[in-house]
Parts: structure tokens; sequence; C-alpha cells
């Protein structure tokens, strides 16, 4: 297997450590935040050395290429932005801190997210629609390496999804600005423009994306294992287990004990740094 070493700042004495303690036969330089080590052998000692000193590792098939899959599916809020867009319209309605309490409840599987995303719009109800324009404007900002890896993914010919238990008022902006061929979110009711504190249809949580993105696969024609998932929170884990890669970005412990890989301290461009670019 090839080892991936990835972090903010590498050093050296690092390398040359897990070099060792992999038995790796040559250390190949991605980028200045990712190293590949060759020809390593699987042990432990990898991930109680990367932890202490803040690096991403993952153990990956040599003849991987990022050209093998068809699709790369994503959650918003908190993996593809650095926000979480509902947190920040509360704050609009000044009661930021007790929906940002429910939404790491939801985000820790401690309680549904059907059932927090009905108790967080409830308390919305009146807010102004050009609130959320105004979030939108002001506080959505990408996590730090998203535009490359969107850009070599498509490059790489793969589709590209966004799959949020949020709203489509920023989904549908996200995929014209970044040019994903999909998304899905939820739809807030607005009535003389103003929330109503409800949501529109069936909300789209756990097993709404997983759903969608079966969805997306079929119309596709492609397989389980063509599709790369990355997400972060409770709600992602089954549209995880959807793809052949599931991908644990910046996420609670219960999406990092079920993902394929956990990217914790490097941007999203650490995901095409798995693979080879050919």
């Amino acid at each position: 297997m090839n080892l991936i070493i990835q972090g903010l700042e590498i050093a050296n004495s690092d390398l040359r450590a897990l070099a060792k303690l992999s038995q790796a036969s040559g250390i190949e330089r991605i980028t200045g935040q990712a190293f590949r080590l060759t020809n390593a052998e699987l042990t432990n000692d990898i991930a109680a050395y990367c932890d202490e000193v803040a690096l991403d590792f993952a153990y990956v098939d040599p003849a991987s290429k990022l050209s093998d899959f068809k699709l790369i599916a994503m959650d918003m809020d908190s993996t593809l932005l650095a926000i979480e867009s509902i947190d920040e319209i509360a704050d609009m309605h000044h009661i930021k801190a007790e929906v940002a309490t429910i939404t790491q409840q939801a985000m820790r599987g401690e309680i549904s997210f059907e059932e927090s995303l009905t108790r967080r719009t409830a308390l919305l109800q009146e807010l102004h629609v050009d609130a959320l324009q105004q979030v939108y404007d002001e506080r959505v900002k990408l996590n730090p390496g998203a535009e490359k890896m969107l850009s070599k993914a498509q490059k790489s010919g793969l589709k590209t999804m966004v799959i949020s238990g949020g709203f489509t008022f920023f989904t549908e902006r996200i995929k014209a600005k970044l040019k994903f061929d999909y998304a899905a979110a939820n739809v807030l009711e607005i009535k003389n423009d103003r929330l109503t504190g409800k949501v529109v249809g069936e909300i789209i949580g756990r097993q709404g994306k997983a759903q969608i993105l079966n969805q997306i696969r079929e119309e596709l024609g492609i397989q389980r294992e063509h599709i790369i998932a990355i997400g972060d929170g409770a709600n992602d884990l089954d549209m995880l287990a959807g793809a052949g890669i599931s991908i644990a970005y910046h996420a609670k412990a219960i999406v990092k004990e079920h993902a394929t890989f956990s990217i914790n301290h490097v941007g999203l461009d650490g995901v095409i740094n798995l693979f080879n670019r050919s």
C-alpha cells in the first residue's frame, strides 16, 4: 500500500520516522502539504504517531486513480462550507446559541436530524427572507481547498453533487457558482416574504441523503464503487455508506469510525491527494 501523509506543516523528521515505522521503500512529494510513502506496511503505530503530531494519514491502493470514479457527492454545511448555514440564519434572528445547540446534538447523533431540523426551523418563524440573502452574501465561506478539489474532480471526468440537510436557497446558489452537476436540499416555506417556521415536503435527513445519492447513481448507471462521498455529521452516515470511498472531513467521532478515510487537519484538496491523478 501507499501511505499518504498530509498536514499543514510536515517536518522531515516526522516523514522519516513514519517511513521507518511503516517500512516504506520511498518518500514522494505530492504537494507542500502531502507526501506519499511507497510500499508501506500496515501498522497501528502510524495512527498514534500522526495523532500526536497533527498529521492526516491514509493507506491507499497504489493503482487507485481519481478518474476511476464517476461521482463525488458531499455534504454542504461544515463540509463544503465553513459554516452551519442554519446557525447563521438564526443569528439574524438573535437565537444562534439556541439553534447551534440543537445542530450539535444532531451532528453527534444524539437526536434525529429530522427532529433537529423541525425544531430549529420552527424557531425561525417570522424571519424576513432578506436575512437568507444576507447570510449568503456575508457569511457563506468555502472550506479551504474546496474549489481546487472540485476543479480536479471535474477535470478527471467526475460528476459533482452537493446533498444537504440545509436549504435549497443556499445549495442552488452554490451549485451555480461552483458548477455542481446536482444539488439537493430542503425547501423553506415562505409566505409574504417571511419564513413560516416549516419545511415544504419531506425532510431530507440521514435516509433522504442516501436515497438521493442512490437515485443519482442509478440515473448515471454507475456502481457504488464509482462514488466518493464526503461528510462530517451523523446525518451523513447513510450517504457515506452508499459510496465506494467515504471520507470524514473534520468530522464527529461517529463519522470517523465508519469512514474509509478521515481528513482532520488539511483542507478539502486533501481528498484528491489520496488518488493518483492520471
